[in-house]
């Protein structure tokens, strides 16, 4: 689990980046999963935008999209949904500690 600490430095992060997956009406598949996986892998922190034509609520896409990666859900704003998940072969980001004992 992240901390407070940890998950407003990776929305810091996040804020310049483009969404790069796009969930629409058919909402999330298994292979849009594998590909997430894919890219979290490589990326790290990544966002997901929710169409307008998404027939599921915003709430539950964003967790399907948690739990089906593995990844942590940094943030949902608006239709847009911020994922993180430590890389195992390609680690850039190094989460601040917390420092509260």
């Amino acid at each position: 689990m992240l901390t407070g600490k940890q998950k407003r430095f990776l929305r810091a992060e996040a804020h310049h980046l483009t969404p790069i997956f796009q969930v629409g009406k058919g909402g999330v598949n298994d292979q849009m999963l594998s590909q997430l996986r894919d890219v979290l892998e490589v990326r790290e922190l990544i966002k997901v935008r929710i169409l307008d034509n998404c027939e599921e609520e915003k709430d539950v896409v964003a967790e399907t999209l948690a739990e089906g990666t593995g990844a942590e859900l940094v943030q949902l704003i608006g239709l847009t949904v911020v994922l993180y998940k430590e890389s195992k072969n390609n680690k850039k980001i190094v989460l601040p500690k917390d420092n509260k004992k």
